[in-house]
């Protein structure tokens, strides 16, 4: 990189004040205007912290196959000290939750955290993080599900990449683990699709792509839970979503719900802002007995068709076995004729 003359002489002045030994632990903060952070890649032989920022986990069996599944890819872990803590349906107080994500960011012995579930607790251990110590230590932290209140909340206080993909106790399937190893391992600017399997059948009958409106955009990607995202939305942990690709994903909600949700992000002039709209897989949220239901499609229809961005849904994104491994914030390209996810950059260093 071209370094001009007011660059080298300002380096010069600091290492005459002997002042980059003491701006080095900043020199990773974000500032207006400044880049995104991407931490390293996961090497063979890496350690990773394992977390329970939301759910309680009451089998340790749980965490027994965790252990295998990251032995399998080559990696070892480091329990956070308060992972099979119990408060209530919480795993632990708000606290220990939150002291357990700030030490495995401070211990320089972790190289990534995962966190072992989701279920309901990350948005209330939002206030509590320490995005200075994040942001100096920027690490790969992946999960989904309630699990985007961290982060996405991370993202827009920091800058840092994170990663909406398996949790601890998901189905480590061979398309889940590959995208892993892609994104994470290998350091690789992948484009998601998905899968095409006919099986017995003379049509695509599973995972098929629904255009809501065609063409190609770019952006930043973020997003994740619907349900968790309308939860932060008004707070400091969601991002300025220009120039953002939004996406979500939810499970077990009725249509009439996913349709108050996207009204509530419509309303408070997020969906206005993206360039472009992917909406994953709902699971079982099909309208069933409700009488006179709106449909998953009909109700999409009513709130993205308008925006006139790319936008489809059906992406492998959700609570799903097979699962992308989607990094949050780096530059993208999708297709929504195609249903493809190209990433135009890495994720990690």
């Amino acid at each position: 990189m071209k370094t001009n003359r007011s660059d080298s002489s300002r380096r010069q002045f600091l290492q005459s004040a002997g002042l980059l030994a003491v701006l080095a632990p900043f020199a990773r903060l974000r500032l207006p205007g400044s880049n995104i952070l991407k931490p390293p890649r996961l090497r063979p032989g890496d350690t990773i912290g394992l977390i329970n920022p939301a759910g309680a986990t009451f089998e340790t069996t749980d965490i027994k196959i965790v252990e295998e599944t990251l032995a399998a890819l080559g990696l070892g872990f480091k329990l956070g000290r308060h992972v099979l803590d119990r408060y209530g349906y919480l795993a632990g107080t708000d606290e220990h939750r939150a002291e357990d994500v700030n030490e495995m960011f401070g211990d320089a012995s972790v190289a990534g955290i995962l966190t072992v579930r989701g279920g309901w607790g990350c948005a209330r251990i939002l206030p509590l993080l320490d995005y200075d110590l994040i942001a100096r230590h920027p690490k790969v932290l992946m999960g989904y599900s309630d699990v985007t209140a961290l982060l996405v909340g991370i993202y827009a206080k920091t800058g840092m990449v994170t990663f909406h993909g398996p949790v601890g106790i998901s189905t480590w399937n061979n398309f889940s683990t590959t995208y892993v190893r892609e994104v994470l391992m290998e350091g690789q600017a992948v484009t998601f699709r998905n899968p095409v399997n006919l099986g017995d059948n003379l049509a695509q009958t599973q995972d098929r792509v629904q255009t809501i409106t065609g063409g190609t955009t770019r952006g930043r990607l973020a997003g994740g839970n619907l349900s968790v995202l309308c939860g932060i939305v008004g707070s400091a942990y969601l991002p300025d979503w220009k120039d953002h690709i939004l996406f979500v994903e939810d499970d077990g909600e009725k249509i009439y719900r996913i349709d108050r949700m996207l009204t509530q992000l419509q309303l408070a002039g997020i969906l206005k802002t993206v360039t472009g709209f992917i909406f994953g897989k709902c699971t079982k949220c099909e309208p069933g007995d409700d009488y006179g239901s709106l449909t998953l499609e009909e109700v999409l229809k009513d709130h993205i068709k308008p925006l006139g961005v790319p936008a489809w849904y059906g992406a492998m994104i959700g609570h799903i076995e097979n699962k992308f491994t989607i990094p949050i914030g780096i530059e993208a390209e999708i297709d929504a004729d195609q249903g493809t996810i190209r990433m135009l950059e890495p994720a990690v260093e």
